[in-house]
């Protein structure tokens, strides 16, 4: 069974050695464990959608938040698919300061990643959005 996982945490300082590392390490392993997804970055916010079998989909969740770059984690959103969304990413990027801050005030108060402040739905759609922007780099296929 297929699931979509959305979450958000902060970190103490978002580097561009730390989203290389996470992003090498996603691509690395990902493909082998079914996994597909996209990361998204703005000031200390990381959000993340993780798409794949239920199982392991849950096992990696828990391991981010055992993950010591990752605080105040929490999950936004969680579904049973039937397709994946994000399938042509083994592990996309999103930078958003590199983006239209007029996408991210459509989904939220402020033009600033903030998650944990809108609902999950709502952070969903905007990275839904993106794709055919091509704000998200990364891409498989």
């Amino acid at each position: 069974m297929l699931v979509r996982l959305l979450y958000a945490s902060r970190t103490d300082a978002v580097t561009p050695e730390m989203i290389d590392s996470i992003l090498a390490q996603s691509r690395a392993h990902n493909p082998a464990l079914g996994i597909t997804g996209i990361l998204c970055h703005g000031g200390n916010v990381f959000m993340q959608v993780i798409e794949g079998g239920r199982d392991t989909v849950n096992a990696l969740y828990n391991a981010i938040v055992r993950d010591h770059r990752h605080h105040d984690v929490v999950v936004l959103h969680y579904e049973e698919i039937t397709e994946r969304r994000f399938a042509g990413w083994t592990m996309g990027q999103v930078n958003l300061a590199r983006i239209n801050p007029s996408i991210v005030l459509k989904y939220s108060e402020r033009p600033v990643l903030d998650p944990f402040s809108v609902s999950g739905r709502a952070s969903l759609a905007m990275l839904e959005e993106l794709i055919p922007t091509a704000s998200i780099v990364g891409r498989t296929t």
